[in-house]
């Protein structure tokens, strides 16, 4: 399924999250049920999405499915991605494409090599079949040689897009994929780039945080678009 398609319908979702309003005060909503499709799409509606986590929190194992919602969640305004110059010579050195190879991109996201990795072969599985479905997109870039260079990928719904991870081999790739993204959903006049937790990185290139309450209420506009 490519980037104007329009996914395959779903059906409910065996799993239910609490009410916002009973959510803990911290970023952690809930714990365990499984990465089906129905589950997945019904989480992101709902300002929630997986990872695995090993150590962070109490004395959880690396394959404990958790379930997370920032307090301060990070997004990057569409029309305030900071561009520089940088970015804009290395754009004219790559080649953009879209949902031509998702699972290369997050295999690529899901490389041993990267610190705090959390992209197992079940989430692999289970985007991939988002992908199918038409949910999850990927951005990729290929350098002149045709190397892929790196991409992104992450989860479109109405006009959110939550951003999962990007990764690089060449510098600057993963950066022209985020800023074919944010024309694409210019284009598509969308209205949310997630980006989930704010990071020095991410602040650089524009991202903002805000309160969870504020984020659940712009992404109820969103993603009805």
């Amino acid at each position: 399924m490519n980037w104007d398609s329009t996914p395959s319908p779903l059906g409910e979702s065996v799993w239910e999250f609490p009410p916002s309003t009973k959510w803990p005060r911290n970023d952690v909503v809930g714990r365990g049920a499984d990465l089906s499709p129905e589950t997945l799409i019904h989480a992101y509606r709902h300002g929630v999405f997986p990872m695995v986590s090993g150590d962070e929190f109490d004395d959880q194992q690396a394959t404990d499915l958790i379930w997370w919602s920032p307090q301060q969640r990070a997004v990057i305004p569409i029309d305030q991605l900071i561009v520089t110059r940088s970015m804009r010579r290395s754009a004219r050195k790559f080649e953009v494409r879209i949902d031509t190879c998702f699972e290369m991109v997050i295999r690529g996201c899901a490389s041993p090599n990267r610190d705090h990795g959390w992209i197992t072969t079940e989430f692999i599985e289970a985007y991939v079949k988002l992908h199918e479905l038409g949910y999850a997109h990927s951005f990729e870039v290929f350098n002149e040689s045709g190397l892929l260079a790196g991409g992104l990928y992450g989860v479109r719904l109405g006009g959110l897009f939550a951003g999962e991870s990007m990764f690089h081999l060449l510098r600057d790739a993963s950066k022209v994929a985020l800023m074919a993204l944010v024309a694409k959903m210019k284009q598509s006049e969308m209205k949310m780039l997630d980006v989930q937790w704010m990071t020095p990185h991410l602040q650089s290139l524009g991202a903002v945080a805000v309160q969870r309450e504020q984020y659940l209420q712009q992404l109820a506009v969103a993603v009805s678009q």
